[in-house]
């Protein structure tokens, strides 16, 4: 009888941490007017995936990505999101897209908690999961359409059912743990960078080799490529190479986003995490200290944490969502503190838990007020007014994924470099029976660069304005092509 009442009184737990997560992460949606660029790519994937299951690139779409080279593959995009995606809009459910994260995330929280509780306790399992529910972070990419809560859900799937098969013994699960990591893999490329931390972890645990000769290991390892197998397909059909996707998705990566410091995660380290980062360092002064022999639970976390971190470091290019995969073993090894603390307990809970709901208002009230600015509230009004205008016409922007994200309105680059001369040749060539319109928008053009005064001055003398929002001398116009 009172297993039962545990039972009931930790699905009650449970069911109230969903909850508030999904909530907050719904919330959170609602953070900025205008998807980001990524978001409208992966949500554009899925939409096209709907239409033809098996086409998956930019050709012939209507829209595309700014990635030179292997064009138009898109095999440098993990797929698995996309393809979820295409299910919404299947089932004319499309309205539903922006929520589907958030949910992701919700239930993310959740399996922290199961994780936890399998590696300690059920103590330092809410607090890891209350500490996950409020994290900025975590939050903030809950409420957008990108693979980086995505593919951690699965990650944290993964880790449970290793836990399950290698540490627990239970051989079943170690099959399970091959399916998830594939997916994981399939959900995001960097998962790759776990490997390393199941292959040490099992070498330190077993202090030799012995482990590779666990049937069970090779089984789930055959199972992970079983999943992976549609990928490794794809990728000699279209790359002439199985693995061609993921080599395309590294080449990827240096197409963008510049070049940052190695620091640039010290730097914002408190944004991003807010006070869980003090009671992790914390926590690791006790542990570089404490002259007992690390508990494998936690030798594991840490593999997990600082092996994927060195990897994130190194990267040319780097993005505070990128750390989204460390949040887990970051939260758990942070309620090692709470655990051991003796005296005011209750206050220091308390507190820590009231600074993570202040930072989490603080966050959004940073966003939200950044984001709903006059550029992007006439950048949504000239996407209302292209969505409006006929079928069968053609949208000249720089912003090609986010028109056809909210339009549907088939899109092209601007022509490189531009002139009304290019811009004739583009038109002539290849849309002469085509409606035409051209984006002109602070959005992405400000008149402060002389190289978009010249774009409008050009634009201003040869076209007609059909489309004007103006706030605040923030603007956004469109032009009939004739």
């Amino acid at each position: 009888m009172d297993f039962h009442k545990m039972m009931k009184n930790e699905k009650n737990k449970l069911l109230v941490l969903f909850i508030a997560a999904l909530i907050i992460r719904v919330i959170f949606v609602y953070v900025s007017p205008v998807k980001y660029w990524d978001e409208t790519i992966y949500a554009n994937l899925g939409y096209d995936l709907s239409n033809n299951p098996f086409d998956y690139s930019f050709e012939n779409n209507g829209w595309s990505d700014f990635v030179p080279g292997d064009w138009p593959k898109a095999g440098y995009r993990a797929p698995l999101l996309p393809y979820s995606l295409s299910v919404f809009y299947f089932m004319n459910l499309g309205f539903l897209l922006e929520f589907f994260i958030p949910f992701i995330g919700a239930l993310s929280v959740i399996f922290v908690y199961i994780l936890a509780k399998e590696m300690f306790n059920e103590k330092i399992a809410l607090y890891s999961s209350i500490f996950l529910l409020l994290l900025p972070l975590h939050v903030l990419y809950s409420g957008k359409i990108l693979t980086d809560v995505f593919s951690t859900f699965f990650l944290i799937l993964t880790v449970i059912f290793f836990w399950y098969g290698f540490e627990k013994g239970k051989d079943n699960y170690k099959l399970l743990f091959g399916m998830f990591f594939a997916l994981s893999l399939l959900a995001r490329y960097t998962v790759l960078w776990m490997i390393p931390v199941f292959f040490i972890y099992l070498l330190i645990k077993n202090r030799n080799l012995y482990f590779l000769k666990d049937e069970y290991l090779w089984l789930s390892i055959i199972v992970f490529f079983l999943f992976l197998s549609p990928w490794l397909v794809y990728g000699i059909f279209q790359y002439d190479n199985p693995f061609g996707a993921f080599i395309h998705g590294i080449k990827a990566a240096s197409y963008w986003g510049g070049i940052q410091d190695w620091y640039f995660y010290l730097q914002y380290s408190f944004n991003m995490f807010s006070i869980v980062i003090i009671t992790f360092l914390i926590s690791l002064f006790f542990i570089i200290f404490n002259k007992k022999k690390i508990k494998p639970q936690l030798l594991f976390l840490l593999l997990w944490f600082f092996i994927f971190l060195f990897f994130t470091l190194i990267m040319a290019h780097k993005e505070d969502r990128f750390l989204v995969p460390l949040t887990p073993p970051l939260v758990i090894i942070s309620s090692l503190f709470l655990n051991n603390v003796k005296k005011n307990k209750t206050l220091i809970q308390f507190s820590i838990t009231l600074f993570l709901i202040v930072s989490l208002v603080y966050s959004f009230t940073h966003y939200y007020q950044n984001s709903y600015n006059e550029i992007n509230k006439c950048f949504i009004e000239a996407n209302k007014f292209l969505k409006d205008i006929l079928d069968d016409t053609l949208i000249i922007t720089d912003q090609s994924p986010i028109i056809y994200y909210y339009s549907k309105q088939e899109t092209h680059f601007y022509p490189s470099p531009f002139s009304i001369n290019n811009l004739k040749n583009l038109v002539n060539n290849y849309y002469q029976d085509r409606e035409i319109y051209i984006l002109f928008s602070e959005y992405d053009m400000s008149l402060e660069s002389e190289k978009y005064k010249k774009f409008k001055e050009i634009l201003d003398s040869n076209f007609e304005i059909v489309f004007t929002c103006l706030k605040n001398g923030k603007y956004s116009l469109v032009y009939k092509y004739s």
